[in-house]
């Protein structure tokens, strides 16, 4: 719907799963707007969980609370919309209070995540307000679930920022927080 030509995150998946073996496969978006089109993708597909927060009403106008599979895909789709202005306790909380009990549940054998800095406080497009700490700490829940339930396997795929100094910033927070640089895993010790 004009943001995307090919869906990275949607094919990274299938590839994990064709052709490494990865059965159940969990993908977080935190980008401002939903992401429709893994959505879409996934929706009836009961081996894909996915979670979305984003802005809500607003482009492209999917991703209520309601929506949440359907047939083999049924309660294998979480949105959490919420008006613009949201920020750290808002977004934060949903990781924490929904996505986390929800990857318990589901087991994922790999986690994705689709990594998009518009909801960064600043952003000219998104009416969010996360800060570079707040995207550490969003970097560092996922991990924690993918330690607990992948053996560590994780992926992170950039889906965008529209405001190119708080796009490095915010990028450089994940990067670090990847690397193990400002993480320290659920187990209480440091990520190598």
């Amino acid at each position: 719907m004009g943001f995307c030509i090919f869906n990275n995150i949607a094919i990274g998946a299938r590839y994990a799963q064709q052709k490494h073996g990865a059965g159940r496969v969990l993908i977080a978006d935190w980008d401002v707007h939903h992401g429709n089109g893994t959505q879409e993708i996934f929706y009836g597909d009961g081996s894909v969980f996915f979670f979305s927060t984003h802005q809500y009403p607003w482009y492209p106008g999917t991703g209520s609370s309601e929506e949440t599979g359907y047939g083999e895909g049924e309660g294998r789709t979480l949105n959490c919309p919420f008006p613009a202005g949201a920020g750290r306790k808002e977004i934060i909380g949903a990781f924490r209070d929904k996505l986390v009990p929800a990857a318990e549940e589901f087991k994922p054998d790999l986690v994705l995540i689709s990594a998009g800095f518009d909801s960064r406080a600043g952003d000219p497009l998104g009416h969010f307000q996360l800060t570079d700490a707040d995207f550490e700490e969003l970097t560092n829940i996922m991990l924690e679930i993918a330690d607990v339930h992948s053996h560590s396997r994780l992926v992170s795929v950039l889906e965008g920022g529209y405001s190119l100094s708080g796009l490095a910033s915010a990028v450089r927070a994940h990067v670090q927080t990847l690397s193990g640089q400002t993480v320290k895993a659920g187990s209480g010790t440091s990520r190598p």
